[in-house]
């Protein structure tokens, strides 16, 4: 199985910004320019970019985002998009845009047909639903609202949909760089079976490499881009030379 790496672009308002444990009030704005950040991992070899639409995900306006999102996808590079995205037609809405995969969260939860629709619709390989768990439990709504599910048992629910490809963050570790949850991210897709795509709380490049070793789809990187604690090419180059 290939691992992926995911640089991080989470817009805010149509900059470039970090949350920590998600939180709108703990925040750090690192660039007004998306598309020169974007430029920026693609120029170093980043084949796949994440991109996050905070205000889509907190129910507000989105049109510097979207607008930015149009910036983005001009490079070339494959995008996975997700924040805020409730109904088909924001999904169809994406993928005309030009974006290679949507990340479907908070419906995934309160309307999970939908989820199977876009599955049938548009194919596996264009749909991935991003798992956030605080304490083991499914949180919407951009990380506000806590739901009684827990991550395995959505996983779950979400395969027999057809579902192949997830992005787990364990959220009292994103932002703040204390390295990823390996043990419950590598739970999650043995229980689940699904590729899993690791999130939250890369900081060094052993936290990367300990997520191919532990047989992961991919890792996502946000901060510790932002903040130089890793090199994304280096990155790149040591995932793909570490045996």
């Amino acid at each position: 199985m290939s691992f992926t790496i995911y640089p991080a672009i989470d817009l805010r308002n149509g900059k470039v910004v970090r949350l920590k444990e998600g939180d709108p009030n703990r925040m750090t704005s690192y660039s007004d320019d998306p598309a020169q950040i974007a430029t920026q991992w693609v120029s170093a070899g980043a084949t796949w970019l994440h991109v996050v639409n905070l205000d889509g995900a907190f129910g507000e306006s989105d049109s510097a985002n979207q607008i930015a999102l149009k910036s983005i996808l001009k490079l070339g590079a494959r995008v996975q998009f997700g924040g805020g995205l409730r109904s088909m037609n924001m999904i169809e809405k994406i993928f005309e845009m030009g974006v290679s995969r949507a990340v479907l969260g908070t419906i995934a939860i309160e309307e999970p047909k939908i989820v199977e629709d876009a599955i049938k619709k548009f194919g596996a390989e264009k749909i991935a639903v991003g798992i956030d768990a605080r304490d083991g439990f499914v949180s919407v709504r951009g990380w506000k609202d806590d739901s009684k599910m827990l991550a395995t048992d959505l996983a779950l629910q979400m395969r027999t949909f057809g579902l192949d490809t997830v992005i787990f963050t364990d959220i009292r570790r994103d932002g703040l760089c204390g390295g990823l949850n390996i043990e419950s991210t590598r739970e999650l897709a043995t229980m689940s079976g699904l590729n899993v795509i690791a999130s939250g709380g890369v900081h060094i490049l052993d936290d990367v490499i300990a997520a191919r070793d532990a047989k992961l789809s991919g890792a996502i990187i946000g901060r510790a881009l932002y903040e130089d604690t890793i090199d994304l090419k280096e990155a790149l180059d040591g995932v793909s030379n570490v045996g």
